[in-house]
């Protein structure tokens, strides 16, 4: 399920005309004929939601909840990419046994990192793993008693009441990935996740494994 805000359309017209993109095809411009001459599109099925323009990330999911199953569900923001291992991640939460499980990354820095000795450097890490704090990486494992921590409907924002209110109450439990992961929030990123996408050297490409 692909939760859409936002120029929601543009995701639509992606997946709507996604196998013409995957396929050697013939195009029958006279009577208007298309020939696939191959397939390589992945197996998937892909519900897209419209939740508004102005619907809040704690609303979006809300309104979705209706397309889910009964069991625990996963979740991902689209802003974020990591070659988290999914089995693992949905292991430690049924192990954990608690409502919601995120997983929790160390972003890089930005800068390389000096350590002084007067005026002379002593070492030097280029980029580091940030100033050491975990932070949300935003792949979920969650339990259908989430929908119980969304009361404000469209205006829920996910990352507010509902998360401090599970961890307060001991229901929020996060597995550690020190892995590969990216946001991408600005061009700066943006630029060098395509990079390593055209280069086939996308950590996060591993559906196919």
């Amino acid at each position: 399920v692909i939760l859409l805000g936002y120029k929601g359309y543009v995701i639509k017209e992606y997946f709507a005309n996604y196998f013409l993109h995957q396929s050697d095809v013939t195009i029958d411009i006279k009577n208007n004929g298309l020939e696939i001459h191959n397939n390589s599109s992945e197996p998937w099925r892909v519900t897209l939601v419209d939740t508004g323009h102005d619907t809040m990330t704690g609303g979006r999911i809300l309104r979705a909840r209706k397309y889910l199953s009964q069991g625990p569900f996963m979740l991902t923001y689209g802003d974020g990419v990591g070659n988290v291992d999914i089995n693992k991640l949905i292991s430690f939460h049924e192990k954990n046994k608690k409502i919601l499980t995120l997983t929790t990354v160390q972003p890089e820095g930005r800068f390389g990192t000096l350590v002084l000795n007067g005026n002379h450097v002593t070492s030097f890490i280029e980029k580091p793993k940030g100033d050491s704090a975990w932070i949300n990486g935003g792949f979920f494992v969650c339990e259908t008693d989430i929908f119980e921590y969304l009361k404000d409907g469209d205006k829920t924002i996910f990352e507010k009441s509902p998360l401090e209110t599970l961890a307060a109450g001991g229901n929020l439990a996060a597995y550690r990935h020190e892995g590969f992961w990216k946001p991408m929030d600005t061009l700066r990123e943006k630029n060098q996740l395509e990079h390593l996408w055209m280069n086939h050297e996308a950590p996060w490409k591993c559906w196919h494994e």
